[in-house]
């Protein structure tokens, strides 16, 4: 098994959760083991099949060693901003890189909105797209830091001039 009861486990688009059980169910006579996880922000209950791990992209939080990639990641201001000028692919492209679960990515999609906010006013859509890159990126890195949010926030806004 590759968690146990107690750890934290990264859910693509959910974020941070705690592995709380290790449960076997049994469906159409076989029995499978499932991870019982609770999502941190929501209380969400998500239970994934431990066969599945990969290819539902559930993983560890970032190592310490690797936070510094992400911080890198949102300051790099020469990264080209995507050209894709409809607002529906561009959404279509954002979710696909949250749900990845990656958070290079997800680091890489609140770079390009906040750039895109320098602009222009974002809409409705890439606003609360924005907020999920944030909320997801700011989660992550405090739990994998053993900090505050607000102390990762803090340093989120400053990377962006935003403090």
């Amino acid at each position: 098994m590759l968690f146990s009861i107690g750890d934290k486990a990264v859910y693509p688009a959910q974020g941070v959760g705690i592995i709380e059980a290790i449960e076997t169910q049994e469906f159409s006579g076989e029995t499978h083991d499932f991870y019982v996880m609770r999502i941190c922000d929501s209380d969400m209950i998500i239970m994934v099949p431990t066969a599945n791990v990969a290819q539902v992209g559930l993983r560890c939080l970032v190592a310490k060693d690797h936070i510094q990639e992400v911080y890198d990641v949102l300051e790099d201001k020469e990264a080209p901003i995507g050209n894709i000028s409809s607002w529906s692919r561009r959404q279509r492209d954002y979710t696909e890189k949250i749900k990845s679960g990656d958070l290079l990515c997800v680091a890489a999609v609140l770079r390009e909105l906040y750039m895109i906010s320098v602009g222009k006013e974002l809409s409705y859509g890439e606003k609360k797209v924005m907020e999920l890159a944030r909320r997801l990126v700011i989660k992550e890195m405090a739990y994998a830091e053993d900090i505050e949010e607000d102390q990762v926030g803090l340093r989120v806004d400053k990377v962006f001039n935003r403090q």
